[in-house]
């Protein structure tokens, strides 16, 4: 049985970081991605990457955020750097299987899911 467990997750201020990783269970060989949804809106991808390396980003958050996957400890790992207000959401992992081109980041493209966790960065 697959399963995600997300990670890392708090509060910080404005210009901090954190680091959220997903454990991942029963499950190998994925293309992984992190989404974040706010309330009131929609889910949303924040970056993928896919089993050779490749790497997708959300244009709010390139250059600040980092994708990467430790294929030893099977686990996604998202550090998010120079963090801002708008960053305020409920953060989630997903993976699916391996495909051939960039790894996406719609939603709808992932089969597992982990449960969320939050991460609240203040002004």
């Amino acid at each position: 049985q697959v399963r995600l467990v997300e990670s890392g997750g708090g509060s910080v201020q404005a210009g901090g970081s954190l680091l959220l990783s997903c454990a991942v269970f029963g499950y190998s060989g994925y293309q992984g991605g992190w989404f974040r949804q706010a309330p009131g809106k929609e889910r949303e991808g924040v970056a993928s990457i896919s089993g050779a390396g490749t790497t997708t980003y959300a244009d709010s958050v390139k250059g600040r955020f980092t994708i990467s996957k430790d294929n030893a400890k099977n686990t996604l790992n998202l550090r998010m750097n120079f963090l801002k207000p708008e960053d305020t959401a409920m953060y989630y992992c997903a993976a699916r299987p391996p495909r051939r081109g960039w790894p996406p980041l719609s939603p709808g493209d992932y089969a597992y899911w982990g449960q969320g966790t939050q991460v609240t960065v203040s002004s």
